[in-house]
């Protein structure tokens, strides 16, 4: 998969991009990531790449004109906002774009991008949030994360990516390990038990208790609680 990243601060991307599983993924050729810098196709000494905004507003904002040449070369399909517009970023669109050929990002700074570069040279605006960012650099990251992480043999092990938070429309249940005491608090003795039904039994359980207390709009989403998770829960008792 190709993913290409348009910034005024490339480094920062490519440094992010260079770690943990988006680095292994890049040296072995399973993501194509190249971040370009806007600044390169500048035309004046400066290398300018915003201006202020028209109507007297305050602020700065990206120049058409001057951050145009990038976008048309590499034919960005998202933009990536420091502001809270666009489609919400979430598990579902990160698979579908994991299943794409590839995209692109462009990173909004300060006020955003021109209206003429978001409407006519973007496919769309993506949001990672209702919060406002300096620039778009940080919610492009969670993109790349988010969906390289979704691409075959990124991970390894194809399993790790299906039993997690949103995987089923549910957060995910809690996780143990090793030593089985700490501090006087245990792992649950299912956990130990080695009885694999059971085990699957009350982490389902508690992935849905965990979702009813933390986001109980995922549950309404799905139509609310089955009679079935219904009487698991009735059954299974709650995570110490």
């Amino acid at each position: 998969m190709r993913i290409d990243v348009l910034t005024i601060f490339p480094a920062m991307v490519d440094r992010f991009a260079s770690e943990s599983l988006l680095g292994r993924a890049r040296r072995a050729g399973l993501l194509d990531l190249r971040v370009h810098d806007l600044r390169d196709v500048t035309t004046d000494v400066h290398r300018t790449v915003d201006d202020t905004p028209s109507g007297a507003a305050p602020g700065w904002c990206s120049s058409p004109s001057r951050s145009s040449p990038p976008s048309r070369r590499c034919s960005p399909s998202t933009a990536a906002p420091a502001r809270s517009r666009g489609r919400r970023f979430d598990q579902a669109l990160a698979r579908e774009l994991a299943g794409s050929d590839g995209f692109s990002l462009l990173c909004g700074r300060y006020e955003g991008v021109d209206e003429r570069v978001r409407r006519h040279l973007c496919d769309g605006e993506v949001s990672i949030g209702d919060v406002v960012l300096a620039g778009g650099e940080v919610a492009a990251m969670v993109v790349l994360e988010a969906v390289g992480r979704l691409v075959p043999g990124v991970m390894g092990n194809a399993a790790s990516g299906e039993d997690e938070s949103f995987s089923d429309g549910l957060l995910e249940y809690p996780q143990y390990t090793k030593p089985a005491d700490f501090r006087g608090f245990t792992v649950p003795e299912v956990l130990r038990s080695g009885d694999h039904a059971r085990i699957a039994r009350w982490r389902q359980a508690q992935s849905l208790r965990r979702t009813l207390a933390e986001r109980p709009d995922l549950v309404e989403a799905r139509g609310g609680l089955t009679a079935g998770e219904q009487a698991l829960l009735d059954e299974v008792p709650p995570d110490p």
